[in-house]
């Protein structure tokens, strides 16, 4: 499976409703802490900007949502697989990626079968407080060779200028988030990522 190269990470339909008719092809809905009244109205949404611009959309841990929305992506983080019914997530016939941090993860991720595997964080981030430090370059080229023809997404402090070096070293997608969203100039941000990236 072929991802695009860049794969930004929202936390509102607002947000993908300004990526999308960009040219984003590959984009997460990632909302924490929400009713489930507002996440359903969110995923429906972007949902639908999504189908209508020819963009797959990625939702993040809500895996029961995802079943009974006919989502066609998934993400979950390591505390997610403890409680995920992956094979009425399977049944559901959706594509999952899996955050990893270190080979123990790895190797419970791979036992999956994912369609993606994401390693972070590669440089420091400030996204969310995480026990671990930056991975670094070399752990992207090590990943890459453990686990072949998936697609690995690399995630945590990325930048244009930094995703260079991530592709050199492995990733076939980079993930952005706040390297966008606290962007003084968000649309013109995405468009550099879909220039460096395309």
């Amino acid at each position: 499976m072929i991802l695009p190269r860049f794969y930004p990470v929202f936390d509102s339909a607002d947000w993908i409703a300004r990526a999308v008719p960009l040219g984003v092809r590959l984009v997460q809905l990632r909302m924490k802490d929400r009713a489930n009244d507002a996440l359903h109205t969110e995923i429906v949404t972007a949902q639908a900007l999504c189908r209508h611009h020819g963009a797959a959309l990625v939702i993040n841990d809500h895996w029961q949502l995802a079943i009974d929305l006919g989502a066609d992506w998934l993400h979950l983080g390591q505390e997610d697989l403890d409680t995920a019914d992956i094979a009425a997530i399977r049944r559901a016939g959706i594509k999952l990626g899996v955050s990893t941090h270190d080979l123990a993860e790895l190797d419970r991720a791979l036992a999956l079968g994912p369609d993606y595997i994401a390693l972070g964080p590669v440089y420091p981030t400030i996204l969310k407080q995480m026990k671990w430090t930056e991975q670094g370059l070399d752990r992207l080229t090590e990943w890459k060779a453990l686990i072949g023809d998936i697609p690995l997404c690399a995630i945590g402090g990325m930048s244009v200028e930094r995703s260079t070096g991530a592709f050199a070293a492995g990733a076939d997608t980079v993930v952005a988030v706040t390297d966008i969203t606290l962007h003084a100039d968000p649309k013109a941000r995405i468009h550099a990522w879909l220039e460096a990236t395309a």
